[in-house]
């Protein structure tokens, strides 16, 4: 019969647009764009050099693979594959992924205008 002071209080402030909810989540927010600017961005940044790297590999590039053999590059294939010579005749097939550094970049060879 009698409604207690407890039961009869109504929670205030229950809707959507609590500005309770909304600092708690807050620091989620915070913290998920401190790991996307200073983790996930500048990774993806790395990647895409890394590809445009990979992508640019032409004859005559001295390369490092990712096993540490550096060489330089013969032939660079159709597929992900490229030929690298580590000297003295030692030759090796790798996969184009496993480059991991050009250490010196060659000229692209000029065409030849003189002969007729």
């Amino acid at each position: 019969m009698f409604v207690s002071t407890a039961q009869a209080q109504t929670t205030g402030g229950a809707g959507p647009a609590d500005a309770g909810t909304l600092m708690q989540l807050l620091p989620f927010a915070a913290v998920f764009l401190v790991m996307y600017f200073f983790l996930m961005r500048p990774q993806q940044k790395k990647m895409k050099e890394h590809k445009n790297m990979l992508e640019s590999l032409r004859r005559g590039d001295k390369v490092v693979t990712g096993g540490g053999i550096i060489g330089t590059v013969v032939k660079v294939g159709d597929n992900d594959e490229v030929t690298i010579d580590a000297g003295d005749g030692v030759k090796f097939r790798v996969l184009r992924s496993t480059i991991t550094t050009v250490l010196a970049k060659t000229e692209p060879a000029k065409a030849d205008t003189d002969s007729k």
